[in-house]
């Protein structure tokens, strides 16, 4: 295997990783896309944005072309993903799922992020992601929001 290829392999298991990290946390509160979807989502976004950038450049030898087309098509698809996920109850007028959708687009941009090899970028990214997520949840955040504002129905607290 060429030093390209095993670099590429790289990518992909950091970007498998890192998405891994974020979909373990959905998992372990009980969200519908955990570990798996997280991890897969990652992994086909590196992976779109490898074959994008090195594919075309280093194998079909075109030396002038703009990935970030690849990387737009990505967050389209991953919104398309995002919007299943995404239910509005009209009987309790709450959003479900709405920080699932967000999740999964954000690890998408991870995993393109890895993709390119930006892989400070990708770390803090997810560490920053993943505080957010548990940070606010074990602190009450939200609800101390709520609170605040004498609002106290919510609205995406479990999403």
């Amino acid at each position: 295997m060429d030093p390209l290829q095993l670099s590429m392999i790289f990518r992909l298991m950091v970007a498998s990783a890192l998405g891994g990290v974020l979909g373990f946390e959905r998992e372990y509160v009980g969200k519908s896309a955990g570990l798996r979807t997280y991890t897969l989502v990652s992994f086909g976004a590196a992976l779109f944005t490898i074959l994008s950038d090195e594919g075309l450049r280093g194998y079909l030898g075109i030396t002038s072309f703009d990935p970030s087309r690849i990387i737009s098509q990505i967050i389209v698809g991953v919104g398309f993903i995002g919007g299943g996920l995404i239910i509005f109850q009209e009987k309790e007028n709450r959003v479900h799922g709405l920080t699932t959708a967000a999740g999964l687009w954000a690890v998408a941009a991870i995993g393109c992020a890895v993709g390119l090899e930006y892989y400070s970028i990708a770390t803090f990214s997810t560490i920053f992601i993943l505080v957010l997520l548990s940070g606010t949840r074990y602190f009450n955040i939200e609800q101390r929001i709520h609170k605040m504002s004498g609002n106290t129905e919510k609205d995406d607290n479990n999403a």
